[in-house]
């Protein structure tokens, strides 16, 4: 038997590496989420490693199986994303990702500009979410950050970079 995966004891209520449960993370307020640089990383494990948090797990394939055997475990992960979607001003509303018209012009200030750090979770978010076994949901968010938000009030302030980026983030 291998050795046991952190983010799946994670997201069954352990802790991250600075002994954080996810439930603590989540109920964190828009401004601790945007301070903390170090919790994306075990809230939307990828399989690539982070230059920011070099020593955060990565999703091996056992990941992959554990999250796809356990519907709470990818509901955990659901309700991290919907957490994060309300950070960034939009919501999820019969399985469509949208901006949020009453949060979304309060919101976007924070990460709505070239460059910004958040652009590099987004493409994280959307990454995790498809290994992970949330696909519809990265597509929705993918959908509504290339087309509601970049040819809408993001216009001219997403890097063409980060687009491409996006766009490229879900895994086959």
């Amino acid at each position: 038997m291998g050795s046991r995966d952190a983010i799946v004891e994670f997201y069954s209520g352990g802790t991250d590496s600075d002994g954080r449960t996810l439930e603590t993370i989540l109920a964190w307020n828009d401004e601790r989420l945007e301070a903390v640089h170090d919790f994306i990383q075990w809230v939307f494990p990828t399989r690539l490693p982070s230059r920011v948090n070099p020593f955060a797990p990565l999703v091996r394939d056992e990941t992959v199986r554990a999250f796809d055997r356990d519907p709470a475990l990818r509901d955990r992960l659901r309700r991290a994303f919907e957490r994060m979607l309300r950070f960034y001003g939009l919501r999820s509303r019969d399985g469509r990702v949208e901006i949020d018209e009453r949060t979304f012009a309060s919101r976007s200030h924070v990460w709505l500009t070239p460059g910004n750090h958040n652009h590099l979770r987004l493409t994280r978010i959307m990454d995790s979410l498809s290994t992970l076994g949330l696909r519809r949901e990265a597509v929705a968010l993918q959908r509504c950050l290339i087309e509601d938000v970049c040819r809408g009030p993001g216009t001219g302030r997403v890097a063409p970079r980060t687009i491409d980026f996006w766009s490229r983030a879900i895994s086959a």
